[in-house]
């Protein structure tokens, strides 16, 4: 079993940052993607951005050269930088483990306010 803990979300006014973290324990496996997707009201969840064990990256469209993902495997932790904020990035964000039997895994999900 897996088990993600999100950090790092809040109110933001537009044009600002935020740094989003996830830490993943129990049964990850050496090789896996991890990620962020989020979901607005009214609206299906969408990919933000993934990374794989290997480095290997995938960005939403709305969100390329304004987000940046990394992560540390000896930590077994995601990030997400958030830069250039809009409103429209306003939105639950759910940290994501994908194993390498493409087994997935969710975190309780992270708010990101952007005030206009």
């Amino acid at each position: 079993q897996v088990q993600l803990v999100e950090s790092g979300g809040g109110l933001v006014q537009t044009g600002g940052s935020l740094r989003l973290s996830c830490a993943a324990s129990g049964s990850i496996g050496r090789i896996n993607t991890m990620g962020w997707h989020r979901q607005a009201p009214g609206k299906q969840r969408e990919l933000v951005a993934v990374i794989t064990s290997g480095g290997s990256t995938t960005y939403g469209d709305s969100v390329k050269d304004r987000f940046t993902i990394s992560r540390d495997n000896a930590k077994n932790t995601v990030y997400l930088q958030m830069n250039s904020l809009k409103p429209e990035d306003t939105a639950v964000y759910y940290c994501n483990l994908r194993s390498i039997l493409l087994s997935d895994s969710w975190g309780q999900g992270t708010q990101v306010t952007v005030s206009s």
